[in-house]
Formats: C-alpha cells, structure tokens, sequence
C-alpha cells in the first residue's frame, strides 16, 4: 500500500517528467533557445565517446539533449548536440536545424515520439541520447 508521501513523490514526479517534455518540445519544435553553456558543461565532455559509440553502432547520426533548471532564472535550459557520420558536430540551434534537414517531413513526430521517454532519462539523471539509422529509402 502506498502511503500519502509515498503518492506524493510519485505525482511530484510525473509533473517533473511533464515539464521536462513540455521543455523539449518547446525547444525542439517551438525553435525556444538553447544555452551553450548547458552543452559545454553536460555535453561537450562525452563527444569523443558518441563519436566512438556512432561508429561503434554504425550509427548515421546520433543525438543527445539534456535540461536543467537554472540556478538564476529557474527555468529549465536546454542544450543538443547532433553528430554525423563525417563526425561533424553541431550544437544548439544548429544541432536542431540539421536535425530538421535530416528528418524532413518526420521532425515534429519524431520529437513527439522520442520527447516523453527522453523526459524520463533525463528526470532520473541521464542524458537523454539515440543513434539513428537511416534507410536509403528515406535519405534525400
């Protein structure tokens, strides 16, 4: 049986997941900015490991984004980091632009799909990150 702070965590937790998702989709489909230096001091560090992890899985790309809230402002910031096969990186806004290009039509339903489960990870302090394959059928 649950017990009321028990239930009480628990609600507290799936409002933390929503507003984390709310956060994503508003910077990923809404274009709201993102903070450079949110990457530089969660991202940034792992880019030798993605890359290798890309290569690894023979990955076309891959992705990671993550949210905190910020100590000042208290809103949640939210930084992205996309890299490409060439190991080219993008980060931020281009990230998400290049994202855009590469799933075309797909962008917005992609995120839809990917935002509450990455809202989990990064609720339980993961750094939410995917490798994508992609068939030829669907390149440009």
């Amino acid at each position: 049986m649950m017990t009321a702070r028990k239930i009480q965590k628990w609600l507290e937790s799936i409002i933390k997941v929503k507003r984390i998702q709310e956060a994503l989709e508003n910077a990923l489909i809404n274009d709201s900015k993102m903070r450079y230096e949110l990457y530089e001091y969660e991202l940034e560090e792992h880019l030798d490991y993605w890359k290798s992890s890309m290569i690894m899985d023979k990955d076309d790309f891959v992705f990671a984004v993550t949210v905190r809230r910020n100590d000042v402002t208290m809103a949640l910031d939210i930084a992205m980091l996309l890299i490409e096969k060439s190991e080219e990186a993008y980060i931020n806004e281009s990230a998400r632009e290049r994202l855009k290009e590469l799933w075309k039509n797909a962008y917005s339903n992609n995120i839809k799909m990917l935002a509450p489960q990455f809202a989990k990870q990064i609720n339980s302090g993961e750094i939410a990150f995917t490798g994508v394959k992609t068939s030829d059928t669907f390149k440009a």
